[in-house]
């Protein structure tokens, strides 16, 4: 792709304005408009006739996709922090470049991650339910009523010490919490020592002894179901569960159980391990105040999503003119 024509590339989902504007202005960009997902066929045809293609998380792009690209399609510059949508072993075979957006979404997903940090062991959403519900028919205080569980002097078990989980304790000391957590490698001494942080080698021993996990691990083969039933029965009936990261990271039937039979004390949940579909079990335990439940919403905030174009802008411009991308993935990344 070292000619001056510009490159056509295909954005398979609605992106903010401002970013889609510099997109066209800089590419011959086809856009989506009204935002609704491709098909498998729609996604063919853009790889067998775009030079570069912009997908999300949404989009699924696995071997056969790949496979049936055009010998134009040179770079998937993916609008995304994760990379488990995209097989990335095959689209090295075919001599495909792939990229993605990281670092940028850190501090809104640690903030979603303890906005329902919060929630959960404080009944937040059955308290806003109460009122909406019944549309605003509240007898009034009582000292017995809506009692949560006071997060302060609690211990966190933090399942990944990346940047992500590293900003979640960050924040959860400032809110009086013990942090502990479970990672492939020990973080930098100096932030164990900033964050008074305990390394557990052992993901079970930790679950056993904390008061709430919070799940900010990748999402990779070896992280699929690593909250599985086995490691879900270790935990304490008052312990709580917030996942922020993938899914399928959680096994999601045997949560299903541990809420309904009381083994642990709540859940908070912004990703679902068969989006964009979600459990109508977890849909009935919301109801009655068992777990609270997003809309994989941790990392939406405009500044977020301006930021990842911009990555996205960069990774195609830098490829364009024959140079390796800031933000290329390799295989052994995955």
């Amino acid at each position: 792709m070292t000619n001056k024509k510009r490159p056509k590339v295909y954005i398979t989902r609605k992106l903010p304005d401002a970013v889609e504007t510099r997109m066209r202005e800089l590419f011959d960009a086809e856009l989506n408009i009204d935002d609704t997902p491709r098909t498998r066929d729609e996604l063919v045809d853009a790889m067998q006739r775009a030079d570069v293609l912009v997908p999300t998380v949404t989009d699924r792009i696995d071997s056969s996709l790949i496979e049936a690209a055009g010998p134009q399609m040179k770079l998937i510059a993916s609008f995304s922090n994760g990379i488990d949508h995209i097989d990335i072993e095959a689209a090295t075979r075919k001599g495909i470049t792939v990229t993605n957006t990281p670092n940028v979404l850190t501090e809104d997903t640690a903030d979603m991650t303890m906005a329902l940090i919060l929630a959960v062991p404080r009944r937040l959403a059955e308290g806003a339910r109460i009122l909406t519900d019944r549309k605003g028919e509240w007898a009034g205080w009582s000292p017995t009523w809506m009692l949560g569980r006071r997060i302060a002097g609690k211990r966190i078990g933090i399942i990944g010490m990346g940047r992500i989980g590293t900003a979640v304790a960050r924040r959860a000391k400032a809110f009086g919490l013990s942090i502990h957590y479970h990672n492939r490698k020990r973080v930098h001494p100096d932030t164990e020592e900033k964050l008074e942080a305990t390394y557990w080698d052992s993901l079970d021993q930790m679950l056993a002894r904390v008061d709430i996990v919070s799940v900010n691990c990748p999402s990779t083969p070896a992280t699929y179901h690593l909250l599985s039933a086995r490691r879900l029965a270790l935990l304490q009936p008052t312990s709580y569960i917030v996942n922020t990261a993938r899914g399928g990271i959680i096994d999601e039937a045997a949560l299903v159980k541990c809420l309904k039979e009381g083994k642990i004390a709540g859940a908070g949940l912004d990703v679902f391990e068969n989006e964009p579909a979600v459990n109508p079990k977890l849909v009935k335990l919301a109801g009655e105040g068992k777990v609270v439940l997003l809309p994989h919403m941790s990392s939406a905030t405009l500044e977020s999503r301006i930021d990842m174009g911009d990555k996205v802008v960069i990774n195609i411009r830098t490829f364009i003119d024959g140079h390796r991308p800031p933000d290329r993935v390799l295989p052994n990344r995955m």
